[in-house]
């Protein structure tokens, strides 16, 4: 049996693909105000891969089953949302390497690679107008919560709301990255597409870990 550490791994990746799946219409209306408008379709296409191949992903360690589904995404998500979800997948796996049970400091330690890697391959930080504008302040948050002394559940929330907030708070920012920037002044008032994502990928997380979480799972021991 799978530690649940390792469990708690699956489920987030699983629900970031399912809601990727679930949202192309939404995501992909979003980009079309300013951008190219093929992000809901592109991600929706690279997720639903690694839905379709989940029970066959190799599962040896943690950062093998991040690496793969960074493999599968790398090379089905188009435009510049492939490069860069893959890195961040590939980063957290690299991160992780061969462990099968990971810490909550573990896990902030692969959000913070991830984060790195997406800032490196996209040539962005936060006040660009971006998925890391909703991602950086999610997982500050989630760093905090838990340094203090929240349990899972707890922190996930407290995370998923700053993400909605900062994705909110990207209207009134210049897109600086992506097919957006060159809309300059235009792009305020408008929501980054990315941002949004993250925003609703962490409220579905938040929003099913109590159904997912075990009974014996200790909030120290896995997010």
């Amino acid at each position: 049996m799978a530690d649940p550490s390792f469990s708690a791994v699956e489920y987030v990746v699983r629900t970031i693909a399912q809601t990727a799946v679930d949202n192309e219409t939404y995501f992909g209306d979003l980009d079309a105000v300013v951008g190219d408008g093929d992000f809901g379709y592109s991600m929706a296409r690279g997720f639903e891969i690694v839905l379709a191949d989940w029970d066959g992903i190799d599962r040896s360690d943690i950062g093998t089953f991040l690496k793969k589904v960074a493999i599968t995404i790398t090379g089905r998500i188009g435009g510049t949302s492939g490069p860069i979800w893959g890195t961040a997948f590939l980063r957290a796996g690299s991160t992780a390497g061969d462990r099968t049970a990971v810490t909550t400091q573990d896990a902030i330690a692969m959000l913070r690679a991830a984060i790195e890697g997406i800032k490196t391959r996209g040539q962005s930080d936060v006040g660009d107008k971006t998925l890391l504008d909703a991602l950086i302040p999610a997982v500050d948050r989630l760093e905090a919560e838990l340094a203090t002394g929240a349990d899972g559940q707890a922190a996930l929330d407290a995370a998923a709301a700053t993400a909605r907030e900062r994705a909110e708070a990207t209207r009134e920012l210049i897109a600086k990255r992506g097919r957006a920037a060159y809309t300059g002044e235009r792009s305020i008032g408008t929501l980054d597409a990315g941002a949004v994502a993250v925003a609703v990928m962490a409220e579905r997380i938040a929003g099913g870990w109590a159904d997912h979480a075990a009974p014996a799972t200790k909030p120290e021991e896995a997010l």
